[in-house]
Formats: structure tokens, C-alpha cells, sequence
């Protein structure tokens, strides 16, 4: 097993899906402590841009031919990133809630690893196909103030339908979700709370424990 964790949330230790990946971590730790962890805080500035050079990149390896100049540069700074995100087996994602969706710091990595040949094939008759095989995920989603099953003035979830959508396109179909939500926007989160970090050490041992 080696766990990678990657951190969309930049609140540090205000963060609630950080608090709860810390209680999923601790326990990969004691029951598997030789497991290794890699930490990845997508706000640490090692996260390359997607801009006019990588798109550029992109549609230059879809078409089949290399990229030049700018753009090799750019394809061998996401072709880096990948390989860092594809070197896990198991991966722990924080996923805040940002505006019904996700923090625009993990759309980046979407864009970023999703590249052809590497995160996905393409046939013009069949469509798309994912690549990364042998893969699971455990992602834990928090809101302030959406929660299921409340009127739509509080919000709506584009967070976790987008979030699964994407890795199961590319290929990682193994997907355990915990939530914690809402948490701000209620009389009392403190019995979420608990759940969601009972949740997370429930979800570690099972995955750390799988073959």
C-alpha cells in the first residue's frame, strides 16, 4: 500500500476535511506503519499552471505529434505531476466545499493529470478510456452549509457528482466517500463530527487491511 494524500484545502488547522484526513492518516499509521505516505498540499506552489502552453501541449499529443518549445516545456511539467499522482495505489483526497463545487486549486490538478496517454485513452467509436488501473480513493467532502437533504436555498452538491465523475473516468472505479457536511451552517455538528472521524478510521483500516 502506498498512500498518497492530496490537500485541497488551505486552512490548515481550521480546515475540517484536513482535521478528518488526519484521523484517517493516523490510523494508516497504527495499523500499517511501514505504510508509505505521501502528503501533497496542492496550495505548496509545486502545482505547474494549465495555460495557453499546456493546452497547447495537449492537443498537440491528442493529434498523435510532439509539442515544441513552450509547450514541451509545459507537457513535461504535467507528464512530472502525473507520474507523482500515478506512483500511489491508494489515494486520500480533502475535498472542501467551494461554492457547491470544488476548490478551483483541485480543478488545476484535474486539468493538469488528465492527459492523454496517461490518465486516458480515446477512440473515436468507443469513447474514452481511463488508464489508471489497480487504483482506490477515499475522499472526504465538507460544506459549511449544505447538507443532503436540505432546501435548495442552501446550496446544491456539484462537489462530489463532478469530484467521482472524474475519477471514474480515469479509470478509479474503488471510490469510499466520508462526509462532514454541513458543518457550520447547523445547531449542533459536534455528533457529525464524531461520525465523519469515526467514519475516517473505519475506512482506513479497511483499506489498509485489503490486498
Amino acid at each position: 500500500m502506498k498512500l498518497l494524500h492530496i490537500s485541497a484545502s488551505p486552512r490548515g488547522r481550521d480546515s475540517e476535511s484536513l482535521a478528518v484526513a488526519g484521523t484517517f492518516l493516523d490510523t494508516v499509521r497504527e495499523v500499517n506503519p511501514a505504510a508509505p505516505i505521501d502528503q501533497w498540499d496542492l496550495w505548496d506552489g509545486t502545482l505547474p499552471p494549465f495555460g495557453p502552453p499546456a493546452v497547447a501541449a495537449k492537443m498537440t499529443v491528442f493529434a498523435g505529434r510532439e509539442p515544441s518549445g513552450e509547450a514541451a516545456h509545459a507537457w513535461a511539467a504535467a507528464v512530472a505531476t502525473f507520474r507523482r499522482f500515478d506512483a500511489a495505489d491508494t489515494y486520500l483526497f480533502s475535498v472542501p466545499m467551494w461554492n457547491a463545487g470544488v476548490p478551483y486549486i483541485l480543478k488545476q490538478f484535474i486539468d493538469v493529470v488528465s492527459q492523454p496517454g496517461l490518465a486516458f485513452g480515446f477512440d473515436p467509436d468507443s469513447g474514452y478510456t481511463g488508464l489508471l488501473r489497480g487504483k482506490r480513493a477515499a475522499v472526504v467532502y465538507t460544506s459549511a452549509v449544505y447538507g443532503s437533504g436540505r432546501p435548495p436555498t442552501f446550496g446544491a452538491d456539484f462537489q462530489a457528482p463532478y469530484f467521482e465523475d472524474w475519477l471514474r473516468w480515469a479509470g478509479v472505479a474503488d471510490i469510499t466517500s466520508i462526509h462532514f457536511r454541513p458543518n457550520l451552517a447547523t445547531a449542533d455538528a459536534a455528533s457529525a463530527r464524531t461520525e465523519a472521524h469515526a467514519r475516517a478510521r473505519e475506512v482506513a483500516k479497511l483499506l489498509t487491511a485489503a490486498p
